[in-house]
């Protein structure tokens, strides 16, 4: 039984690059039961997601949730399906090849930009094997989560040390942690909020009309237990409604997508649009920070079902506010923060002419000492 799967064919003289592996969450491959059941499989037996011991999480997740769920979940993504696939999907590989173009304005040594899944396809082994394939031997793991998470960004960084496990030849490996205060990151959010209010007119803040920001929940106990997620989303909101020039009374933050009977972080955001509705607010303007793309919790659970609560609670508009998406801000930012990142490992004084002399001469002095490639 082989230990570790096969390397790449290499050639001494080969180009090497550095990597750059965008990690994201997933999305199952199409709207169905079908698809969806392999997927939530995969999703919720990850211990970072889900805590409960195994012996009780296997008979209720197999028994119950793999049973029932996959069927509702699949209409939900029916409703928000994009014509080139899952929302996330579709922004995420756009993400991904807008910053290899962005990236390649500021640097001129070789690199190589690849999407990976924690859960799903295209996965972190798909992922890191295109890499190393284009003979990437440093690798930046770049998450999209702003705000740190162990159920996200720890899950995501669990997912690539697992593939290393199986590795003969690691790469040198960097990781980034979060950036929930990273100017360029509240810079993209301040212009996403701007330029929606420019099309869709600024909510009447004097008459209690609020900003609502709402960041995904996850159980209490993971901050008691401590997760700093709670603190990097507050962080994050207030940066943001600083940046706006809001004061506190003008903006709200939520948490949303709560699973499960025990205590998840508070207020949570169907509770805070009932409120909201039930005392006749004229306006809210809904925004979720911490997601990059748009996926079935904002145009399903936040755009769709948030509405409905607020409206028929009494409320008036409802405003969703899109995710940074495909914007150019937010790809900026992905950029500044994988350079600063990267500093060491990529240069723009590149020159390769210079490199492929230097490139034939390794070839050469290993063939002299006897390599046969």
């Amino acid at each position: 039984m082989a230990y570790y799967n096969p390397e790449p064919p290499y050639t001494h003289g080969d180009q090497l690059k550095v990597g750059i592996l965008l990690a994201n969450l997933g999305t199952p491959d199409a709207p169905t039961a079908k698809a969806l059941r392999p997927y939530l499989k995969q999703f919720l037996s990850d211990t970072r997601v889900v805590e409960i011991p195994r012996v009780i999480w296997w008979f209720i997740l197999n028994c119950i949730i793999l049973v029932i769920r996959p069927k509702k979940s699949a209409a939900k993504y029916a409703q928000v399906w994009m014509p080139d696939g899952s929302p996330l999907m579709v922004y995420a590989q756009r993400q991904t090849k807008m910053l290899q173009g962005f990236l390649g304005q500021k640097i001129n040594s070789p690199f190589a930009v690849e999407l990976g899944m924690s859960y799903g396809n295209p996965s972190m082994k798909s992922a890191i094997e295109k890499l190393k394939a284009q003979h990437c031997d440093r690798i930046l793991v770049l998450p999209v989560f702003p705000q740190y998470a162990a159920s996200s960004t720890a899950a995501a960084l669990d997912a690539v040390w697992k593939v290393l496990l199986k590795m003969r030849n690691v790469p040198g490996i960097r990781t980034v942690r979060g950036y929930h205060d990273h100017p360029a990151y509240i810079t993209a959010l301040e212009k996403s909020v701007l330029k929606h209010w420019e099309i869709n007119g600024r909510p009447d803040f004097a008459t209690g009309e609020k900003l609502v920001m709402s960041f995904h929940g996850v159980p209490k106990v993971h901050l008691t237990k401590g997760d700093p997620y709670h603190c990097t989303c507050q962080k994050t909101a207030r940066l943001l409604a600083e940046s706006l020039g809001l004061s506190k009374g003008q903006y709200l933050v939520a948490f949303q997508s709560r699973f499960g009977k025990q205590e998840w972080l508070k207020p949570y955001l169907a509770s805070t649009l009932e409120t909201l509705g039930k005392a006749k607010t004229k306006r809210i303007d809904v925004i979720c920070p911490g997601f990059s793309s748009d996926c079935l919790e904002t145009l399903e659970e936040i755009a769709m079902e948030g509405k409905h609560i607020f409206q028929s609670n009494g409320g008036g508009d409802y405003q969703y506010i899109p995710a940074l998406n495909d914007n150019d801000a937010w790809i900026h930012a992905l950029t500044q923060i994988a350079l600063e990142n990267l500093h060491g490992w990529v240069s723009s004084d590149w020159n390769a002419q210079t490199a492929k002399i230097e490139n034939a001469a390794t070839k050469a002095n290993a063939q002299a000492l006897g390599a046969s490639q």
